[in-house]
């Protein structure tokens, strides 16, 4: 087999299941000690989660200086573990996560579980605040037609909320 980055023998093989998905990445052994595998300390998890170099895709002005002030977290930190160390950690190094976090779930903001009941009050109370954003902008624009109808969605909505 042939290195994945290079063209020569590849003598380190590496296997990683994503999303139920098997991943095999192959390198020689010049590639594997670049990228850090042959040596334990230097090997970042977060590369191997995300694939080979995405951990660099966080990019920041000085990654030696930015440090979350909640946990003292740092870039490198988060390049060694795959990991972040605190809620606050993600509007520190928000600069660059939201691709990364992207790759690796469905999206950039955590859903969680929610009862039924809730989960669609919240879905109504999106749509009242969409409609009254749109309410808003047809009163400026001077078109009444417009806002007499967004208007009666808004209550039909409300009503249905209570």
């Amino acid at each position: 087999m042939k290195c994945q980055f290079c063209t020569e023998t590849a003598t380190v093989h590496l296997t990683q299941i994503v999303g139920g998905k098997m991943q095999k990445i192959d390198l020689c052994e010049r590639c594997a000690k670049e990228k850090g595998v042959a040596d334990p300390a230097g090997f970042s998890l977060a590369d191997m989660l995300l694939g080979l170099g995405a951990a660099d895709q966080i990019k920041t002005s000085s990654p030696d200086e930015l440090i979350c002030p909640q946990c003292g977290f740092t870039q490198p930190d988060f390049k060694k573990t795959g990991r972040l160390g605190c809620a606050a950690c993600y509007d520190t190094f928000q600069e660059g996560l939201a691709s990364i976090l992207k790759d690796m779930h469905k999206g950039t903001s955590h859903k969680g579980k929610v009862p039924t009941r809730l989960a669609q009050r919240q879905v109504f109370a999106d749509q009242v605040k969409d409609l009254r954003r749109d309410l808003q902008k047809a009163i400026t624009e001077e078109n009444y037609e417009e806002a007499a109808s967004l208007r009666d969605q808004i209550t039909k909505l409300e009503k249905q909320l209570q």
